[in-house]
This record gives C-alpha cells, sequence and structure tokens, in this order.
C-alpha cells in the first residue's frame, strides 16, 4: 500500500512525507518543543511573523472562551510584561469572569507601570466599589476625571464616571453624618 505509514527500518520513514497540496509540514521534535516553526519552505519564520497572542485572546474573548483568552493573554504577558493594555485586558476579563480581586491586581499592575492610564484608574474604581471601598474607589473616579478618555465614546465614559464619584460622595458624606 502505498503512502502508508511504515515504522523505521521497514522502507519508509517515521513521519508521512507531505503530499502536494496538502498543509502538513514535518517539524523536527527540538523546533516544536522550544515553539519554533517552520515556513513552507523549511526555513525558521521572522522573528516579525510571531503569532499575536494579544489578537487571539481578544477573538477568544469575544467567543466566549474565557480560559483560553487568558491561557493567550499570560503567554503574550510573557514577551511584554509591562504593557499596559494586556494587564488592562486582563483585569477586564477577570472583571467579566466575576473575579473581582484578580481584576483588582491586574489594574494596579497596569497602574504601577503607568500611574495616570485614565482606563485603569475607571475599572479599579468600579471594582472597588463592588467590594465596598468607596473612599478609594472615589479617589480612582477623580484620578480618572483629571486624565479622562479621549476618543469617540469618552464623553459617555465621563459622564458615567461623573455620575458615579457624585453618588460616592453623597454616600460619604451621609456616612460621615
Amino acid at each position: 500500500m502505498e503512502g502508508a505509514y511504515r515504522p523505521p527500518g521497514r522502507g519508509a520513514t517515521a513521519l508521512p512525507k507531505s503530499k502536494p497540496g496538502c498543509n502538513f509540514r514535518p517539524m523536527s521534535l527540538w523546533s516544536k518543543l522550544f515553539g519554533g516553526e517552520e515556513r513552507s519552505n523549511g526555513t525558521a519564520p521572522d522573528r516579525g511573523h510571531r503569532l499575536d497572542y494579544r489578537n487571539e485572546a481578544l477573538a477568544l474573548e469575544r467567543q466566549g472562551d474565557f480560559e483560553g483568552a487568558l491561557t493567550s493573554y499570560r503567554l503574550a504577558l510573557r514577551t511584554t510584561p509591562d504593557d499596559v493594555r494586556l494587564l488592562q485586558d486582563i483585569a477586564i476579563l477577570y472583571s467579566k469572569t466575576a473575579q473581582p480581586e484578580e481584576a483588582i491586581r491586574y489594574y494596579r499592575k497596569a497602574l504601577d507601570v503607568d500611574a495616570a492610564l485614565p482606563g485603569a484608574h475607571y475599572g479599579l474604581a468600579f471594582q472597588l466599589m463592588k467590594r465596598g471601598n468607596l473612599p478609594e474607589a472615589a479617589a480612582h473616579l477623580r484620578e480618572f476625571l483629571a486624565h479622562p478618555l479621549k476618543g469617540a465614546d469618552a464623553e459617555k465614559w465621563i459622564r458615567h464616571a461623573e455620575g458615579t464619584l457624585r453618588e460616592v460622595e453623597a454616600t460619604l458624606s451621609a456616612e460621615d453624618a
């Protein structure tokens, strides 16, 4: 039977050869173990063509595969541990999956990298409110409003933060009275 797999030593190689039009390309064991890839011509890819773990994570998140998304975000963090976009994306994912402590941890990590990051202040404020830490939540809302987001949707977030801050300050004033 031509093309069938035969064990080594019996007239065939250990791995089947690629047939024309087939995308299968055998890789060396070491290349597979150490994350190498091969181009169609058998050479290693350019380093600039690495898998974009962040975009993969965002796509998995949109599909509802939160575990897969988290894995991809963590892989992305290995190469860029101080990427504030990744840190915020992870915090948002933890918020979506009802893991507020982890969300808070990643928002704080993002703020350690860039203390003026408006999105992290905004997200952290709402996580702290859920936890009942109103004074710190108010401080982060104030920081957000001092350096608000820019862009088409910014006004919506600014109005929401202003209204929430008024409510939090009213609650804190009532508690002090």
